[in-house]
């Protein structure tokens, strides 16, 4: 099975959608998605600067607009009935339009809603996030635990999101695990953690005005790396998992249970297939970063009819 891997917050670079503009129908689906997220995501993704692109309020719905778009495009190439498909925090919600359980349209109003909702938490309390690359794994969530933080991130292959308070995070740093590195994120707040509970309540409010499908496509969930067969079951978790830690490691654990044969990650790509590459020796992975890759993500659902 090919799985079609859709990526969260951090991924962005100024100007990654300029490309895209040159296809058909593009700009009309900015448009479109500006109007349902909120955020004018044509300007961000060709014009704004990386500040700009940085807050969680543009940024969340940008990413899922720029892996829809793609999906769109690679859906248009080739056959993708087949396809498995997950995202990752954010990416949730393109890969739950891609798996048909939201409308494109609903899925970027719930983001917009999502990401305005994560930003006013995050700017009540001096959070953040690190990461903690490399180390012994038990050695390195005891060490988060330790300084009062949580592993808000358990991304696999040699990758731990460390979350928490700006002071708790500097106190890791200078007491990196044995064979570990931190490094301190680009992000506004401690995602994935009590910190963002009040977050909640607006977006169940936004959760409750839309329809949810069971999904066309095999699903996993972010809560535990399980399938998801239900589709009003993977919108609840879509509302819960802000304020809970995200399981990539259990995700790929469960593609490598539906027997993965390759990984295709959509825009703006190169993390989730970077942690593939570490995490599940073997599979070929493509990373969609421009419309150029296209025809690589093509070929590698072909190998793999």
């Amino acid at each position: 099975m090919i799985v079609i891997a859709c990526p969260g917050q951090g991924s962005q670079t100024p100007g990654f959608l300029a490309e895209w503009l040159e296809l058909p129908g593009t700009r009309d689906f900015l448009a479109e998605a500006s109007e349902r997220s909120g955020v004018d995501l044509l300007a961000h993704g060709t014009v704004s600067d990386a500040d700009t692109i940085r807050d969680t309020a543009v940024a969340q719905p940008l990413i899922v607009a720029a892996s829809l778009l793609a999906w769109r495009e690679l859906s248009a190439r080739a056959d993708l009935s087949g396809v498995g498909v997950a995202g990752h925090s954010v990416g949730e919600f393109a890969a739950a339009a891609a798996a048909g359980v939201l409308t494109p349209g609903d899925a970027l109003q719930l983001v917009g809603v999502r990401g305005r909702a994560m930003a006013e938490s995050a700017a009540r309390t001096e959070t953040g996030m690190s990461a903690v690359l490399g180390g012994v794994e038990e050695d390195v969530l005891a060490k988060i635990a330790e300084h009062g933080l949580t592993a808000a991130n358990r991304n696999g292959g040699g990758q731990i999101v460390a979350a928490g308070s700006r002071d708790a995070l500097a106190a890791l740093a200078a007491d990196a695990p044995r064979g570990a590195r931190v490094i301190q994120l680009q992000v506004a707040g401690a995602f994935h953690t009590d910190y963002m509970a009040d977050a909640i309540p607006a977006l169940r409010d936004a959760a409750a005005t839309v329809a949810a499908t069971d999904p066309s496509h095999t699903l996993w969930t972010n809560a535990d790396g399980s399938r998801v067969t239900s589709g009003t079951a993977f919108v609840e978790r879509l509302v819960s998992q802000v304020a809970n830690p995200v399981r990539w490691d259990a995700c790929m654990a469960g593609f490598q249970d539906a027997g993965i044969t390759g990984l295709i990650e959509l825009t703006p790509a190169g993390a989730l297939s970077g942690i593939a590459k570490r995490a599940l020796k073997g599979v070929p992975t493509v990373a969609i970063k421009s419309p150029a890759d296209l025809d690589a993500a093509v070929a590698l659902l072909a190998d793999a009819a």
